[in-house]
């Protein structure tokens, strides 16, 4: 009976591999991450991904110019504090206690339909807060609030952000039945708070190109196909006697 050639022992030039060395070997290597051959796949690609980010911003940014309405921001500060006489300290420790809960206040619906009154606007507590974004915070070791509203038009915003502040000062003083508080600084002509044109573009140009690095390792952890004479040897355990070059354009005889 003829007996089967080893092919294993005549690809290696006549050294035979130890029994199952080369087998656990090449698992091994198949399930480790060669992170320098990942990182020249990536090198090699590397125009690819700077094309991408550069379209990724690009595309970006030019949606959020013509699609995303500019918005603006205008600031009202009102002091939390009274001047009446024999009570002021008593006062300044509730007030202080007591600015969280005038936070929540300024955006409820009795205090926005307040504003609504005193502006004469034509629109209910819901739609107010749809078209704006109605913000009070308390600066740090401060008995200060800060209000801020948002719309898409300065004028409306600064307005706005006035009112409400006016009215807080009127329900603070009936709450606390103290002096009415003062404004620290009055709203002006609302400043653009968003979009942030270069940011979103930076940040679409990164999405882009994260896209194509994605799309790029997937492709190569993949494909498991042995295509040069360094993946014989590395997952084979094989070493390469000769080599036959292709010959793409070789006619048919």
């Amino acid at each position: 009976m003829d007996q089967k050639p080893n092919f294993n022992y005549a690809f290696n030039g006549g050294e035979a591999p130890a029994p199952g060395f080369r087998l656990q070997q090449a698992q091994r290597e198949e399930d480790e991450v060669d992170l320098m051959e990942i990182i020249r796949v990536l090198a090699h690609h590397a125009w690819i991904i700077v094309l991408a980010a550069l379209i990724g911003a690009v595309l970006v940014g030019v949606a959020v110019k013509l699609f995303v309405p500019a918005r603006y921001t205008a600031n009202a500060t009102i002091y939390v504090f009274s001047t009446e006489g024999e009570t002021s300290t008593q006062v300044i420790n509730v007030a202080d206690k007591m600015t969280t809960d005038f936070q929540i206040i300024g955006t409820t619906s009795t205090t926005l339909n307040l504003v609504i009154e005193e502006l004469g606007l034509d629109t209910t507590v819901e739609e107010l807060k749809k078209e704006n974004t109605i913000r009070l915070t308390n600066p740090t070791d401060s008995h200060m609030l800060r209000i801020s509203v948002t719309n898409e038009d300065p004028e409306v915003a600064a307005q706005l952000s006035n009112t409400l502040a006016s009215v807080m000062c009127d329900q603070i003083a009936d709450i606390m039945k103290s002096d009415r508080p003062q404004f620290v600084e009055p709203a002006s002509t609302g400043v653009k708070t968003s979009p942030a044109l270069k940011r979103d573009a930076i940040l679409g140009g990164l999405v882009f190109a994260m896209a194509v690095v994605a799309f790029l390792l997937i492709r190569y952890f993949n494909n498991d196909t042995i295509t040069t004479e360094e993946d014989v040897t590395r997952y084979l355990g094989l070493t390469t006697l000769s080599s036959v070059p292709l010959e793409r354009n070789m006619s048919r005889s």
